[in-house]
C-alpha cells in the first residue's frame, strides 16, 4: 500500500489539475526532450515524432502557463524563441526520468500481456 495523498482522490482537490497536466500525451515528451538541450520549437517539432505543429504550441504554452517551462524572446530578426525549464520543471525532471527506466524496463511485460489479454477476448 502506499502513501498517496488520499485528496488527490476528491475531484475538488487542487493537484488533480497538475495530474491531468502530467497526463497529457505530450507533456512528458515535450519536457524529455528540453531536458536534453533541445529547446527550440523547430528543433522540438523535429525531435518529438508524431507531435503537430498546433499540438507541440499548445504544449509549451500550457507549461508555461504552469510554471514548468519559461519562454524567452531573443530581439532578433526574425524573432528567436527558446525555452527554458524552471527550477519547478527541474524538480519534475528526475520523476519524468525514473518514470521513462520503469517503462524501459517493463514495456516487453506489458506488450505481452495486452497480447495475452487480446487473444484471450477474441476467442
Amino acid at each position: 500500500m502506499h502513501n498517496y495523498p488520499v485528496n488527490i482522490l476528491n475531484a475538488q482537490c487542487p493537484s488533480r489539475k497538475v495530474f491531468e497536466m502530467l497526463g497529457n500525451k505530450w507533456t512528458l515528451l515535450v519536457l524529455a526532450a528540453i531536458s536534453r538541450g533541445i529547446n527550440r520549437h523547430n528543433q522540438l517539432l523535429r525531435e518529438i515524432n508524431g507531435i503537430s505543429q498546433k499540438m507541440l504550441a499548445q504544449t509549451l504554452r500550457s507549461l508555461e502557463r504552469d510554471g514548468i517551462l519559461l519562454r524567452e524572446v531573443y530581439p532578433v530578426m526574425p524573432p528567436m524563441v527558446e525555452y527554458h525549464i524552471t527550477s519547478v520543471g527541474a524538480s519534475l525532471i528526475s520523476a519524468i526520468c525514473q518514470l521513462g527506466a520503469w517503462a524501459e524496463h517493463n514495456v516487453g511485460s506489458i506488450e505481452a500481456a495486452r497480447l495475452r489479454y487480446d487473444a484471450s477476448e477474441q476467442t
